[in-house]
């Protein structure tokens, strides 16, 4: 079946037609530019972005089809309100004016599916650990409508954290790549920054105290701070530290084979090769899509909203949206 996907739940505008689970278009309207000078996504900013990028992203999406869409499958949350409310009501209008049937989807479980365009989901069960500038969790997805959070941040998502550091050590936005980057060539043990709840007995996350720990370096240190590079190569090694570690856990714990990484920081060199050495020494299996497939996209909203509507899920013309809803809900 051809399925038109919608994304907008914060700063990328999105449409993608997907057949099956072969993707025939994914156009993404990025806002980084938008939000640079204020150091993170201004949401009045966001959802009148959307409303100005949302037809001519549909229009390049749709060019790709021979044929009418069969379905439409739509973000309805987690996410910014207005900006979802931009997606859900385009969603909502074309449903109609086609009449076809509308999905709607969770945008973070999404994620977790975006290796089926690639030809490499693993079969069910396996673990999800979903990172980006809102989430962090790590999940046991069992199933289209079976999945259950066994940890997540209790603070800061590592997204977010990574954005507030790259602000406090002056090197812009977003801070994920920047920091990514910048620490190939540093040393990752300039600095011992606390590995926070790695000794927790549980597989939640805190990061909150990671970037304070960064902020009191800075400040206490002053002129003999190590150099800024070693500074983010030293916050990142103890962020992706416990990331990895409780990953791995999580896996071997539930006796899980297959590990999907998914989500904006799935996009982190350094996430990858380091969880994939670990993963390989325990006998696990990583799987991650391509980076454009890791960014919010409504490509992954197509394919999971088609497997929804497989499963029997419709959603009506009174669709709403719910800025806070949880995975697996």
């Amino acid at each position: 079946m051809l399925t038109l996907g919608v994304e907008t739940s914060c700063d990328e505008s999105s449409a993608a037609l997907v057949d099956g689970d072969r993707m025939l278009s994914n156009v993404i309207a990025s806002q980084v530019d938008l939000h640079a000078a204020y150091g993170g996504v201004v949401p009045e900013i966001a959802a009148r972005a959307h409303v100005e990028a949302i037809v001519p992203v549909l229009g390049e999406a749709l060019s790709a089809a021979a044929g009418r869409p069969g379905l439409v499958a739509v973000t309805v949350g987690p996410g910014l309100v207005g900006s979802l409310v931009v997606g859900v009501s385009v969603a909502k209008g074309l449903a109609w004016s086609w009449d076809v049937p509308m999905v709607a989807v969770n945008h973070v479980e999404a994620h977790a599916f975006a290796p089926a365009l690639e030809g490499r989901l693993p079969a069910f069960p396996f673990l999800a650990l979903v990172v980006s500038g809102g989430h962090t969790l790590l999940a046991e997805v069992r199933g289209v409508s079976d999945m259950e959070v066994l940890g997540r941040t209790l603070d800061d998502a590592l997204g977010e954290a990574y954005d507030k550091v790259a602000k406090l050590l002056g090197l812009g936005y977003p801070g994920g790549p920047v920091i990514d980057g910048l620490s190939a060539d540093a040393d990752p043990r300039a600095v011992l920054f606390p590995r926070a709840m790695i000794g927790s007995g549980d597989l939640n996350f805190s990061l909150s105290g990671l970037k304070t720990a960064v902020s009191r370096y800075v400040k206490q240190a002053g002129s003999g701070a190590a150099p800024v590079a070693d500074i983010a190569a030293s916050f990142q090694a103890a962020a992706l530290d416990v990331v990895v570690r409780k990953t791995v856990a999580a896996a071997l714990e539930r006796g899980l084979r297959d590990v999907v990484l998914g989500g904006g920081v799935a996009c982190n060199r350094k996430l990858r090769s380091w969880l994939a050495e670990e993963c390989a020494a325990q006998g696990l299996r990583l799987v991650f899509p391509s980076p454009e497939l890791c960014t919010d996209n409504a490509a992954m909203v197509a394919a999971l909203g088609h497997r929804r509507f497989l499963e029997g899920f419709r959603s009506g013309l009174d669709q709403d949206v719910y800025p806070g809803l949880a995975f697996g809900s």
